[in-house]
């Protein structure tokens, strides 16, 4: 029989019936692992619920989210989440939203396969991991407080990082996969009004993302100098101003990733 222990936390469902298994539950080759890879495959342990909960305010009321960071530490003594539940629910999300795109570009069923492993893995699980491991030295590196800056205990967690990057992911995801979809057929045409609407979207996107990493980062007792990872705000809305002169950014991004912008002819 494994040792099982109660999951705990807030959120607007109790966790009863869903476990976390401890240390001895695993074995040694694995422990290197971190736990939520661990748990990828266990549906049962994972509580959805809660990750949709928090993708909710994610868009809505993101400082909401990070409140619950300061509990996680006291009841599990790390700050990043455990339940891999919000990974799939973004995954999946991405993968319904690549097949929506894959049908108005007319593409086969394989280079449909081929934009939503790209979405998943490139625009989402890869780039998550490259700003994470970035934040994740420069806070250690710059943004700690003196008193902090002398112990091991109080430091960013890489997965920590991670878990800021994927919740920063969502509201973006939101903006510019989602909200333009159904714009497509406008924001690339040749005027400067679709143009403001279709930049606009981009400016939101990573306005969204710059706040909400913000966020993750100030929630941190020990994270000193968090003020410092809004400074990316000024050379995006510098560029945002900078192609309202006539750089249309989702014509361009669509010529990237599809090939053809909306305005010509799907193969």
């Amino acid at each position: 029989m494994s040792s099982l222990l109660p999951l705990s936390g807030p959120g607007p469902s109790s966790n009863s019936g869903r476990y976390l298994e401890t240390e001895f539950d695993v074995p040694r080759s694995d422990r290197s692992l971190p736990l939520v890879l661990r748990r990828l495959t266990k549906f049962k342990a994972m509580d959805f619920e809660l990750a949709f909960w928090q993708l909710t305010y994610l868009v809505v009321a993101p400082r909401r989210v990070y409140k619950q960071t300061y509990h996680h530490k006291q009841t599990k003594n790390v700050w990043a989440r455990d339940d891999p539940a919000m990974l799939l629910l973004i995954s999946a999300s991405l993968a319904i939203v690549g097949l929506a795109w894959s049908l108005v570009y007319r593409r086969s069923m394989i280079e449909t396969m081929l934009v939503i492993l790209k979405m998943v893995f490139r625009d989402f699980l890869l780039s998550s991991l490259i700003i994470a491991l970035i934040l994740y030295i420069l806070t250690n590196r710059l943004l700690l407080s003196p008193a902090a800056s002398y112990s091991n205990e109080n430091r960013v967690e890489f997965t920590y990082a991670f878990d800021v990057a994927v919740n920063s992911f969502f509201p973006a995801f939101l903006a510019v996969y989602v909200a333009l979809l159904p714009l497509v057929g406008v924001v690339v045409r040749d005027n400067w009004v679709c143009l403001f609407f279709g930049n606009t979207l981009f400016l939101i996107a990573g306005i969204q993302y710059v706040y909400v990493t913000y966020l993750g980062y100030a929630a941190l007792p020990f994270v000193a100098r968090s003020q410092i990872l809004l400074s990316p705000l000024l050379p995006i809305f510098g560029g945002y101003l900078l192609s309202l002169l006539g750089f249309n950014i989702a014509r361009h991004t669509l010529q990237l990733y599809f090939g053809q912008p909306w305005h010509q002819s799907p193969t």
